[in-house]
């Protein structure tokens, strides 16, 4: 009796043994699992690493698919987004960093100018919009003048002087366009619609250097009746066509650029092309203007 009941007990404390070898069985297998999920695909890393810098650096949008898997090494080319023009060569990152310091503050400017005039804003008297190298104010010409007249009205005051204590926080560069309708001006003082649109400008231009913004960034320029915003063909369109958009650009380049072309008629990627130092160190091809059904559309030819 007591040699069976002895066997009994060490094959019953023997027991443990066969859970500690699944314990141990269970524990490789949770490590096996766990090194197979932890092992990093490059290719993956590497498509999600060049998306997150595309989104915050806000350069090299593509809409090409994603290649998952092996990755051959990218050139960074894009198109300009003009007619007939070949992409641009791979350009470095001091040209094509554009969430910098400056387009933040164009940003900020953006922001203070829709919380001050949120009621013009309702009203359709006064738009604010952006691009990537560009902050437009539009301010309907019946705000800021009487009728036929250069001179700012006093009850246009608040409005020039709020947005001088808006722009004399920050250096970005400054032009004032103006815009007419088609109707012929009976005037002395103003011969045709340019000099009136561009008295206009300068009088906006002269009364934000009164209200505290320096006179050096700042520059007036009249497009007249050629550059309208609609059709002048009945009563609401020739008033919206008249007037005044103040343009804060990213840099002096961007400024000049714009000048040359008005902000209405090119687009900023066409500017970002026009500024690429690559182009500007070769002979630039020849600008033209073509008319399409979209709108008008600026198309540069390749340099010869």
């Amino acid at each position: 009796m007591s040699r069976r009941r002895r066997s009994r007990e060490e094959q019953h404390h023997d027991r443990w043994v066969v859970s500690y070898a699944d314990f141990i069985t269970l524990l490789l297998a949770f490590f096996v699992v766990m090194y197979s999920i932890s092992s990093v695909n490059e290719g993956k890393y590497q498509v999600l690493s060049e998306s997150l810098e595309g989104v915050f650096r806000g350069v090299d949008y593509s809409f090409d698919p994603v290649q998952v898997g092996d990755l051959e090494k990218r050139l960074h080319q894009r198109d300009i987004g003009l007619i007939d023009q070949q992409p641009a060569a791979a350009a470095s990152s001091s040209q094509v960093v554009l969430a910098d310091k400056k387009t933040e503050e164009l940003a900020k400017i953006q922001s203070d100018a829709k919380k001050h005039f949120q009621e013009l804003i309702a009203d359709g008297e006064l738009s604010v919009s952006s691009t990537r190298l560009w902050l437009e104010i539009e301010i309907q010409s019946s705000l800021l003048f009487a009728s036929g007249s250069a001179l700012p009205s006093i009850d246009a005051d608040p409005i020039l002087e709020a947005l001088a204590e808006i722009l004399s926080r920050y250096k970005n560069p400054i032009h004032v366009e103006g815009f007419t309708d088609d109707r012929p001006i009976q005037s002395n003082l103003f011969p045709s619609n340019w000099e009136l649109s561009a008295a206009r400008a300068a009088g906006v231009v002269r009364m934000l250097n009164h209200f505290g913004v320096e006179p050096e960034r700042m520059a007036a320029v009249g497009y007249g009746q050629y550059q309208p915003k609609v059709s002048n063909v009945s009563a609401t369109g020739r008033s919206k066509n008249r007037r005044v958009k103040i343009i804060v650009s990213r840099d002096e380049r961007v400024r000049r650029a714009l000048t040359s072309y008005g902000s209405d008629f090119i687009s900023d990627d066409a500017v970002e092309a026009i500024l690429k130092e690559r182009i500007e160190s070769e002979t630039p091809g020849t600008v033209t203007e073509q008319q399409t059904q979209e709108g008008v559309i600026f198309t540069q030819d390749s340099p010869q």
